[in-house]
């Protein structure tokens, strides 16, 4: 039997979520409020546990073009440039977790995902969509919103909110609070690869530690572009993912004497910034109600101290669609399984960013612990810590 679902929102979550549907024999609506959608953002990682699912939903190929494979993971200390922990990625990352890991810009993915579900008759997307509420009756649920200032209607046997970070839905589903300010702002830029030196071109992922800041590159869009995050301590809470960040407030937070040249070089090099203020939720005790459920941001902001942000709501894509294949004739019961499945992960993914957090911006007394503790556990030991997370596999 043909079942429809109805979705809202065409970010990583929702478009992932709609493939995986739709090859499980689902119809799907996916209901957008931007009124086109751009190649935004910058770069993303997708480790193994985010990869195996992309790959599973035959993506390899539109996005091998886009991809790198890092070789490494580089954890150095801001002030002397010091490697602290070295960890092999690449072949030796894709021996031991059985996916590799990858770097990618968001805009690729996200354009390559978009370019899937087009082709897929079982799909429709309407963009400039917002979605205001919906109900539940007999015949499944109905979601009503605006668009081109004109009441729309859509009809599902399921509903599923995938709509973000400030998700309207997550609240309409009876969760009040608002999501909390973490009180750092992230900023990011992409710098053409040949405009740097030998030493910041290198295909791994690099992670400076330092006091109430940490900086973190990586290659992507095939190698041809670096792309930079540095997170600093903020109390500029501005919601939006695409504020323009002032390039001298950024050099002035990474100062000599509290940074090494090579990091600064590397802001240096950067023209122009855009900045977002951080915020995330703590663990909702529950997702939904009868045929409605959250997916990705929605359901479990994540702080992107774990890069792990895009991977959640990928995983909750794979699991969804699995569980609704399951049981088509109880969505409500397909949908409670989803959530019982995702809920301690995810709340643990939550939970562990938060603490990388503290970790990463420690001072200078907790930092000489942080330090030695790197250098006992070295970098074999610093991928065993995340063995739960890379090891997962969709049921």
């Amino acid at each position: 039997m043909t079942r429809s679902v109805v979705i809202a929102g065409a970010g990583i979550g929702g478009l992932t979520a709609a493939l995986a549907l739709a090859q499980r024999g689902f119809e799907v609506s996916i209901l957008e409020q931007a009124a086109q959608l751009e190649a935004i953002g910058a770069g993303i990682q997708l480790s193994p546990n985010a990869s195996r699912v992309l790959i599973g939903l035959g993506l390899a190929d539109r996005l091998a073009p886009h991809l790198v494979v890092p070789s490494a993971l580089n954890v150095m200390s801001a002030r002397s440039g010091r490697v602290l922990a070295h960890a092999l990625l690449g072949e030796a990352a894709t021996r031991r977790y059985g996916a590799p890991y990858w770097a990618i810009h968001r805009g690729d993915l996200h354009t390559e995902l978009h370019a899937a579900i087009d082709a897929m008759p079982q799909v429709s997307l309407r963009l400039g969509a917002r979605i205001d509420d919906f109900t539940v009756g007999d015949n499944g649920v109905m979601v009503r919103g605006t668009a081109n200032a004109q009441a729309i209607a859509a009809r599902g046997d399921t509903f599923v909110a995938a709509d973000g970070l400030w998700s309207a839905m997550r609240e309409r589903l009876g969760h009040r609070a608002a999501p909390r300010f973490a009180r750092h702002s992230a900023w990011r830029a992409l710098v053409p690869t040949d405009a740097l030196p030998p030493a910041l071109r290198a295909l791994s992922v690099n992670l400076w530690l330092g006091p109430d800041a940490h900086l973190i590159h990586y290659p992507v869009r095939g190698g041809d572009l670096i792309n930079i995050v540095a997170i600093v301590r903020d109390q500029w809470r501005e919601t939006g993912w695409n504020a323009i960040g002032e390039r001298a407030e950024i050099v002035d937070r990474f100062a000599a004497g509290r940074w090494h040249a090579s990091a600064r070089e590397l802001i240096g090099a950067a023209s122009a910034w855009q900045k977002w203020a951080l915020y995330d939720c703590h663990p909702l005790d529950r997702w939904g109600a009868g045929p409605v459920t959250l997916l990705g941001d929605a359901a479990h902001p994540t702080l992107p101290y774990l890069a792990q942000g895009a991977a959640m709501a990928i995983e909750d894509a794979a699991v969804l669609a699995a569980s609704l294949a399951k049981s088509p004739e109880d969505v409500s019961a397909a949908l409670r399984r989803y959530e019982s499945l995702r809920q301690n992960r995810t709340a643990r993914t939550q939970n562990a960013a938060r603490r990388n957090g503290a970790i990463y911006h420690m001072g200078s007394a907790t930092a000489l612990l942080r330090t030695l503790a790197l250098a006992v556990m070295g970098g074999g030991g610093l991928l065993r810590h995340y063995d739960w997370l890379y090891r997962w596999q969709p049921d």
